[in-house]
């Protein structure tokens, strides 16, 4: 038998369904149990870069993303420990509903759960019912086997009778209720296009994490909860991270380039790699030292007057293009085009690196993981090289000419996507989020 990782106990909040008021819980329940003294770490489920900003905020400790697509059994073992040091219990969040995952069927929260070992606490939205979540709950603790579902937490209750109602419903399945919370406004995050509105961008950030702790000590019992946690079963195999893209990386981070992932960023810095951030918003050009330049994903379409203005920055990117490797993804792949089109159709020119023009004014979601080859030679490694990511963008492109693709892809299905991305001397890109090496 598998013994348990030497480690810390975990255990995973999930849900039904995306909406269900799991981050609201997650969030509470960080910060709860930091304010009574715990050392509190967390962890996000799926290819989420928004969230775990809020995660970080609620304990003050790094959130990482693990991936049971994406990575290898490694790789998910190494982000359970990263997110375990110098802490004494990991909450992880899950990703829409708890059987959900990529098209294959296969990288869901109920299988990180099953391979990790850890229980699973289901968050529950009774707002539009009553007894008949009863038959929802016999459902998710009986339809697979290999998963603990540990307890319920009820969400928007409307009152003593509702509590009533749901709690002789579910008497007879013998499951652990952990708590009733109640139907709060204040208990709202705002949301855009991409998820929720970014950590960095709310105000009264720390007056919503307040009162989801509050909330939680009131309607949850929270030493009770963090009881369930168990010790994970981790795998002792070697990640496969995305090779460092050079020794000196300058890291464009600001609220335009926010969406990395700290692992990305961890594994660049275990290779040896020293990043210097730099802030395009800020008409900062990266620093003439370094050897390559990471533009991540973000919200430039938000900010696309202001970069086009900020002629430090994109003065600072042409010139670095001659000496150094330029690699951007998603948002930073747009400001490495020609020009970006906003919302409200005015284009604004980008960097002119790449021959791509994209528009936000007539809006095409585009949505998977995605698994990815290089075409050819380059700071990703050599020709071939694998990786699984994630797209997520509304983007049109309008333009994206030349014959140098920067990979050939497939969905998660296998479903051959063609040609992603391009590349153009030392200057490279697409619309994917690098996760890890296949």
């Amino acid at each position: 038998m598998t013994q348990p990782d030497v480690g810390v106990p975990g255990l995973i909040i999930a849900a039904p369904a995306s909406g269900s008021g799991k981050t609201t819980v997650t969030l509470g329940l960080l910060r709860a149990l930091r304010d009574s003294g715990v050392k509190v770490s967390s962890f996000k489920v799926g290819p989420d870069y928004i969230d775990p900003a809020f995660h970080a905020a609620a304990s003050a400790r790094p959130c990482h993303t693990i991936d049971p697509w994406a990575m290898t059994a490694g790789g998910m073992a190494a982000g359970l420990r990263q997110a375990s040091e110098s802490a004494e219990l990991v909450v992880g969040e899950g990703v829409m509903g708890l059987f959900d995952g990529a098209s294959d069927g296969t990288g869901s929260t109920a299988d990180l759960a099953a391979s990790l070992e850890l229980p699973v606490v289901l968050v529950v939205d009774v707002a539009a019912q009553a007894g008949s979540a009863a038959a929802l709950v016999h459902g998710f603790t009986n339809y697979r086997s290999d998963i603990d579902l540990a307890a319920v937490i009820f969400n928007r209750v409307g009152g003593p009778g509702h509590v009533e109602t749901l709690r002789r419903a579910c008497e007879p399945l013998g499951v652990t209720i952990a708590g009733y919370l109640p139907r709060r406004a204040e208990l709202a995050l705002p949301d855009r296009h991409l998820g929720l509105v970014q950590a960095a961008e709310i105000p009264a950030l720390e007056e919503f994490l307040a009162a989801a702790a509050a909330a939680m000590r009131e309607h949850l019992d929270v030493e009770a909860l963090s009881d369930l946690a168990r010790l994970p079963v981790l795998s002792k195999r070697s990640p496969k991270g995305v090779p460092a893209l050079g020794g000196r990386i300058a890291l464009a981070s600001d609220l335009a380039f926010s969406f990395r992932y700290p692992h990305v960023l961890a594994d660049w810095r275990r290779q040896g790699a020293e990043i210097v951030p730099f802030s395009p918003l800020a008409d900062e050009a990266p620093d003439a030292a370094v050897d390559a330049i990471y533009l991540p994903g973000g919200y430039p379409e938000l900010h696309a007057g202001r970069l086009a203005a900020n002629e430090k920055f994109l003065g600072g990117l042409r010139q670095a293009a001659e000496r150094a490797d330029i690699f951007g993804e998603c948002g930073g792949y747009m400001v490495l085009g020609e020009g970006l089109v906003d919302e409200a159709g005015e284009r604004h020119a980008m960097a002119g690196l790449l021959p791509l023009e994209s528009s936000f004014a007539e809006r095409r979601l585009h949505l998977g993981y995605r698994d990815v080859k290089t075409v050819a030679d380059g700071p990703l490694g050599p020709s071939g090289s694998r990786f699984r990511g994630h797209e997520f963008h509304y983007v049109t492109i309008l333009k994206e000419q030349g014959e140098a693709a920067l990979f050939t892809a497939r969905d998660a299905s296998g479903r051959d996507l063609g040609s992603l991305g391009r590349r153009q001397g030392r200057v490279s890109g697409s619309f994917v989020h690098l996760i890890a090496a296949a």
